[in-house]
């Protein structure tokens, strides 16, 4: 009689773990051009969607998709990100005898929603260069990649849609984008398509629009295996030296598949003053 081999229950809950999206990488170095003169002081990040900073809806969006620990990548004077996400026992024994409980409740949970760690960047080296600062806080396994800028409204957080269709490889979140707009996003080339998935077969940066290999743009939101950091060590530079996020998922289709996922929900541009203004609209 053949037996069938199983893998011992050690190495299944190895590789269940391996498989399971428990950090997400947020980095916030950026000076926030935009927005200035406002972010000589306070962090793009932390300006307000309705009563909450662009940042928590971020960590709100992460934790709800099942993230553990968040990893922030900020540079120095940022660190009033760090303040947002710490205890405030001043604040809440103020809050707590005024009696203003409605409000103690939305400051309290704050620090409690994951674990907070951070890493600096000690100079805006691209965002790959970013990606690279937490690896010794991500380890040897997969996690999620957020960046500030785009916050999208809908049934599903679109974190979620990611994890839920990741099978170890690389998944980039598109959207649809006007052919006027093309030329301002990374662009996937598709190959075969199985509902919102697609299978990647190439990544062109900011194409001109009649160059474009298809109108799917890459938004901020990522999951990356583990291999994303040698791959953004072994990949070319861009333009001005930059160490490109895009460069490391070039540089990774030549040894594994790359796939993206269309997301479903509504997209702001948290990063430009309109976006901001709209998303502010959407929530209220």
């Amino acid at each position: 009689m053949w037996s069938v081999l199983r893998p011992h229950p050690q190495q299944s809950e190895t590789i269940i773990n391996f498989m399971k999206i428990r950090k997400a990488v947020l980095p916030v170095a950026g000076v926030g051009t935009r927005f200035l003169p406002a972010t000589k002081v306070v962090p793009k990040e932390l300006l307000p969607i309705v009563d909450k900073p662009v940042i928590q809806y971020l960590v709100e969006e992460a934790v709800s998709s099942g993230i553990e620990e968040i990893i922030f990548v900020i540079s120095k004077g940022k660190e009033l990100i760090l303040d947002h996400f710490s205890p405030k026992p001043e604040l809440e024994e103020f809050l707590q005898k005024k009696g203003k409980e409605d409000i103690l409740k939305k400051i309290e949970p704050i620090h409690k929603m994951a674990k907070f760690s951070h890493v600096y960047q000690d100079f805006p080296h691209g965002d790959g260069h970013a990606i690279l600062q937490a690896e010794e806080l991500v380890g040897n396994e997969p996690f999620l990649v957020l960046f500030g800028d785009d916050i999208v409204k809908g049934d599903v957080p679109s974190a979620k849609q990611l994890i839920d269709s990741f099978q170890g490889e690389s998944i980039i979140a598109v959207e649809k984008v006007p052919e006027s707009e093309i030329s301002s996003y990374g662009v996937i080339d598709p190959g075969e398509q199985n509902g919102n998935l697609y299978e990647v077969k190439g990544l062109v940066e900011k194409p001109e629009a009649s160059k474009a290999p298809s109108d799917l743009g890459i938004i901020g939101k990522y999951i990356c295996p583990p291999e994303i950091f040698d791959a953004l060590k072994n990949a070319d530079t861009s333009k001005g030296g930059e160490i490109r996020l895009i460069d490391g998922f070039i540089e990774l289709s030549k040894s594994q598949k790359i796939w993206a996922f269309q997301i479903e929900g509504e997209r702001f541009d948290t990063g430009k003053p309109s976006g901001l203004v709209s998303a502010n609209n959407a929530f209220l």
